[in-house]
């Protein structure tokens, strides 16, 4: 049994010396196919999804060092790291209005506006890898699931569950009430208010104390009516609904 024990163990030495080896030709080829369509990775975002698919299935992460192979070749450090640039001043420039939060919709159309038509194109699947690498920064960055997409944080506000939930449950309408969180989520008043309470802190929600019925609290980043016009707070707590 010892000499078989031993058999199996070269067998196994074998199969990942061969492995390695599949792994490094996947690798060369990559590197091969990444210097020919140079040019076509950088200005096509479909091509540049599908590149990174590649490059996610041998471990390879072409964004992962500024310096190296892929950055200097592709220049797609770069290219990540302007977008990242853009993002973040996109999202100071708005943080009066929504505390910080914005649809990954909203940051996108903001984005291409920004960038001029001559510049090359971005999708929303560069913007998300775009974040990861900002969220690895540690500077505030992350994202929100919410209704399919997501819903951009760039503040280092802390939402834990139950703010996400009450964030999911307002996209609809862009705001919500106390009695419908108790209602669609089964929470105590309590756990309402004190969600409510800390979105109010952050600069997330506004209140609007005089709707009818009840207090409305409104969430400027699921609210495009005032996200395709610039208003303040002050401004909009005078505008009439």
């Amino acid at each position: 049994t010892m000499r078989r024990g031993v058999g199996t163990g070269a067998i196994a030495k074998k199969k990942r010396a061969e492995m390695s080896k599949q792994l490094e030709t996947f690798k060369s080829h990559l590197e091969e196919f990444a210097s020919k369509h140079k040019q076509e990775i950088r200005k096509n975002p479909q091509f540049r999804v599908q590149f990174q698919e590649m490059c996610a299935t041998i471990g390879v992460d072409p964004l992962a060092s500024g310096k190296g192979f892929w950055s200097e070749m592709l220049g797609v450090g770069d290219f990540y790291y302007e977008l990242g640039v853009q993002i973040i001043e996109v999202c100071l420039a708005l943080k009066h209005r929504n505390g910080g939060l914005i649809t990954l919709d909203e940051l996108h159309q903001r984005v291409l506006k920004g960038r001029g038509k001559y510049a090359q194109e971005v999708s929303q699947d560069d913007l998300v890898r775009a974040i990861k690498k900002l969220k690895v920064m540690g500077n505030g960055f992350g994202m929100i699931p919410v209704g399919g997409s997501y819903l951009v944080q760039s503040v280092p506000a802390e939402l834990n569950m139950d703010h996400t939930v009450v964030l999911q449950l307002a996209e609809k309408k862009g705001y919500v009430t106390v009695s419908e969180i108790k209602e669609s989520l089964n929470w105590q008043k309590e756990r309402a208010s004190h969600v409510l309470d800390h979105l109010l802190k952050e600069g997330l929600a506004w209140l609007d104390s005089q709707a009818a019925g009840e207090a409305q609290y409104w969430l400027p980043a699921l609210f495009s009516e005032l996200s395709s016009r610039d208003v303040s707070p002050e401004e909009a707590s005078q505008m009439t609904p």
